[in-house]
């Protein structure tokens, strides 16, 4: 008895929806990371007077402000550029993501209005598409790794700023439920 075309492809089917189900688990998953990084550098950034925004641990470092619109000027190429494929400028092009004539609460406001539109990108994303090799400054790089780049690099920067909250003498807000 030789089976049904139909009943192969149920199978087939069957065995791939799981791989399927992941991707998308990763992605919204993602998402919510994202998510919680928002409110948690926010956080950061309100914490940090305005007039200590333009302090830096030492004479090469960005500033408190320069570290801020660097995790906006970031999330935004990298969400938009690689995985969303829509071209933004570079850094040098950039008029954004500059601190210069921005205030605490403008610049904040510029790195909040980049989460949401990374997030909006991201819920566009075929997971399907994760696989997807990149040229990423001559690294081949999948889209899920550029993911899990972006968020450790919204991590480093954070973390610089926290470490500046403490050189200035204020506490940080908790790391709780923020992974």
């Amino acid at each position: 008895m030789k089976t049904p075309y139909y009943v192969f492809v149920f199978f087939v089917l069957l065995i791939l929806n799981p791989v399927n189900a992941q991707e998308s688990v990763f992605v919204s998953d993602f998402i919510e990371r994202l998510e919680n990084s928002q409110k948690y550098v926010e956080q950061v950034a309100e914490l940090m007077p305005a007039e200590k925004y333009q302090y830096r641990a030492s004479e090469e470092s960005l500033s408190f402000a320069q570290n801020l619109m660097h995790i906006g000027f970031a999330l935004n190429w990298h969400s938009k550029t690689l995985l969303g494929e829509i071209k933004t400028p570079t850094w040098q092009e950039d008029t954004v993501y500059k601190t210069k004539g921005k205030s605490k609460k403008e610049m904040i406001a510029i790195v909040n209005a980049t989460f949401k539109e990374a997030i909006s990108v991201l819920k566009q994303l075929d997971s399907n598409e994760l696989e997807n090799l990149l040229d990423y400054f001559g690294l081949d790089r999948t889209k899920r790794q550029i993911c899990l780049l972006l968020a450790d690099h919204i991590t480093h920067h954070r973390a610089q700023m926290i470490v500046y909250l403490r050189l200035n003498g204020i506490t940080p807000p908790r790391y709780v439920l923020y992974q």
